[in-house]
């Protein structure tokens, strides 16, 4: 299995920790060696770094001691992990954790599906982890070491489904960094409550994220920026890459790598051509599509321009009270590497 489950419980020292011994060996071979995680490390007494340090201190107490575990278990410095876990909330020419989202109607209910896009190095370096917090809610999440979850796929217990992808503008002010808010929908009861976490106007970095639950035959499509964010109630078969596309948010500027273009316009082809409802056998057959040449869908090349690679796919279906979940690391299979079921007591 190259998507090892992990199970944490206790307070949010106790989780961050325990993410942070997870991750310590992967961390320090092949991130911390990085020129943008030293680009990063250099800003970490900066005014902006102070500010946002200060604002997560402050508004999101819990996660800023989950990032004080994280940084004890991977036995470096604080300093060095929190500014990790804002790579997305600086300008730079490196790109991060990619991704590719389709979400719509299926025949009994809604689905959200997920390629997920990170560093290379970091195949077979990642987890599933099935946290239960004395405080918040209990979830499950795709995790990179060193990072906090909530940036990737999950589904919480309250049946509520997460997805998230890269945005990159090309002007990022000092706010709340993007993973905490990505981190703070994990523990929202309701689909709303995640669109007013996203949608804060205090946020720094920029993410597109896509949000279901269980009871609901709601898929929303929100892209949230410092600058505007637009919401989206998905009313036929979608998805997303890694720039903005919502007319409303036309005159913001951002980086539109080459991959990202080719992968929304595979995608958009794909779903033109589907004659109804999405299902799990046609979502993973359009994320694993490799027919863009040097810039599929499904992204394995060791030379891939953004230097991403689909690291795994998540399938969701989402049903009146139950989230059927899966997720694979192979794009050659059936089988996942790893399953389950939220069902929802009522």
């Amino acid at each position: 299995m190259t998507l090892p489950p992990i199970h944490l419980a206790g307070n949010a020292h106790a989780i961050g920790h325990g993410l942070g011994v997870f991750g310590r060996d992967a961390v320090l071979r092949h991130l911390r060696p990085l020129p943008l995680w030293q680009y990063l490390t250099s800003l970490a007494q900066t005014p902006k770094a102070v500010q946002m340090r200060q604002a997560v201190q402050t508004e999101f107490p819990r996660y800023w001691q989950e990032i004080e575990g994280l940084a004890a278990g991977l036995q470096l410095p604080l300093d060095e992990v929190f500014m990790w876990n804002c790579r997305g909330d600086y300008v730079h020419q490196q790109s991060v954790d990619g991704c590719t989202t389709l979400f719509g109607p299926a025949s009994d209910g809604v689905l959200i599906a997920h390629n997920e896009d990170g560093f290379p190095q970091l195949r077979g370096q990642c987890a599933l982890l099935h946290a239960q917090p004395e405080s918040g809610l209990a979830f499950s999440s795709f995790v990179y070491p060193g990072s906090l979850p909530g940036h990737t796929l999950a589904v919480n217990e309250c049946g509520l489904v997460a997805t998230v992808n890269n945005i990159r503008p090309t002007r990022i002010p000092a706010g709340i960094p993007r993973q905490i808010l990505g981190r703070a929908t994990l523990d929202a009861r309701t689909l709303d409550e995640a669109i007013a976490v996203v949608t804060r106007t205090d946020r720094a970095g920029a993410f597109h994220h896509t949000f279901g639950q269980a009871g609901s035959r709601r898929v929303v499509s929100v892209e949230a920026s410092a600058e505007g964010s637009n919401v989206s109630e998905v009313q036929r078969p979608g998805g997303h890459s890694n720039h903005l596309i919502a007319p409303s948010l036309s005159r913001l500027q951002q980086r539109i790598t080459a991959s990202s273009g080719a992968r929304q316009q595979c995608i958009d082809q794909s779903l033109k051509q589907l004659p109804g409802d999405l299902d799990d056998g046609v979502s993973l057959s359009i994320l694993r599509d490799t027919s863009g040449g040097h810039l599929p869908v499904y992204r394995a090349a060791a030379d891939d321009p953004d230097d991403e690679n689909t690291l795994a796919t998540g399938v969701f279906l989402i049903s009146a009270n139950t989230v059927e979940w899966r997720i694979y690391t192979q794009p050659n299979t059936d089988q996942p590497d790893i399953e389950g079921v939220v069902l929802l007591s009522r």
